[in-house]
């Protein structure tokens, strides 16, 4: 299956460009996509509600979009109040239905200056060939190492206990006249899981590893609970691999800020991994992943 992650920077290119449907066009044809920065009723985007204006430009995805922030943003027209809400945050598209989703609001620390914004962790449930995985579109702090740490350990130790804790809901129904369940089983929320986004770390650094761990002494190693960048398991490894360009100090700096981790489970099944360097509908680059998610898990998959 074929899976992107952008950072569309809420339609505004490289070239300073507002245009949402160029963003649209890199991405359609993948089988699931996350997008970060993603707005609603933004003055610098014409006030679109983008969630809505990328369904239709995509209209052969479901999707689930996930405000980090919401500000309101209603007003008064004819002496009639018109409710609007100014959100910032995550979105999920997907050809397959997207069974279950939640919103997590991620840990923030508050600043003098410079100035900080809420980030947040959209987690969507996907019914694949393979089997049920959950997929992530996140979008971790850009000022500091020792928030993104704080961000990570929290999204782990949801990560660690998702089987327990279950999905929306779970046990019997005992009360089938309300019709909580409208007839359906229990849905999933299984152990495999693919994190996606704009991560704003660069590999080696103190939050990559507290992902990925150190480097252990069999290096082939992928714990069941555990993730691996899947760029670094991919069998055709990309050889020039950035996803953001900016001039630092007066030098160009080629980072790569955007990531595809991957349970331990999807460890052998990775094909490639790679930015579409150049690309100019957005400030950063998308990040493409091939990854076989056709093959049933299995005992350990779930």
């Amino acid at each position: 299956m074929k899976l992107v992650s952008y950072n569309i920077q809420y339609g505004f290119g490289g070239d300073g460009r507002y245009d949402l449907s160029r963003a649209a066009r890199i991405v359609d044809g993948a089988d699931i996509v996350a997008l970060q920065e993603v707005e609603r009723h933004w003055q610098r985007s014409n006030f679109d509600d983008q969630p809505e204006l990328l369904s239709r430009l995509l209209p052969d995805y479901h999707w689930v979009y996930g405000p980090a922030f919401d500000m309101d943003a209603s007003e008064r027209r004819d002496g009639r109040l018109i409710n609007r809400r100014r959100q910032f945050g995550t979105m999920v598209l997907s050809k397959l239905p997207i069974v279950w989703s939640r919103l997590h609001a991620l840990p923030m620390r508050r600043t003098l200056r410079p100035l900080n914004t809420r980030n947040a962790a959209l987690e969507c449930m996907i019914r694949t060939p393979a089997g049920p995985v959950r997929v992530f579109s996140l979008h971790l702090a850009h000022i500091a190492a020792e928030e993104r740490l704080e961000q990570i350990d929290y999204l782990l130790a949801e990560h660690r206990r998702a089987p327990s804790d279950g999905g929306p809901w779970s046990g019997a129904d005992d009360e089938p006249s309300r019709n909580w369940t409208s007839g359906e089983a229990e849905p999933e929320n299984p152990l495999a899981a693919i994190w996606m986004g704009d991560f704003n770390m660069e590999p080696g650094s103190a939050e990559y590893r507290r992902i990925v761990g150190s480097t252990p002494y069999h290096r082939g190693a992928a714990y069941l609970d555990g993730f691996v960048d899947a760029a670094s398991v991919a069998s055709e490894p990309a050889a020039d691999f950035h996803t953001h360009e900016k001039i630092i100090d007066g030098r160009l700096a080629k980072r790569r800020l955007d990531h595809c981790f991957v349970g331990g489970v999807f460890a052998g099944r990775v094909r490639s991994v790679g930015p579409d360097i150049g690309e100019v509908a957005s400030d950063h680059f998308p990040v493409r992943i091939d990854i076989d998610l056709e093959t049933p898990f299995g005992l350990g998959g779930r």
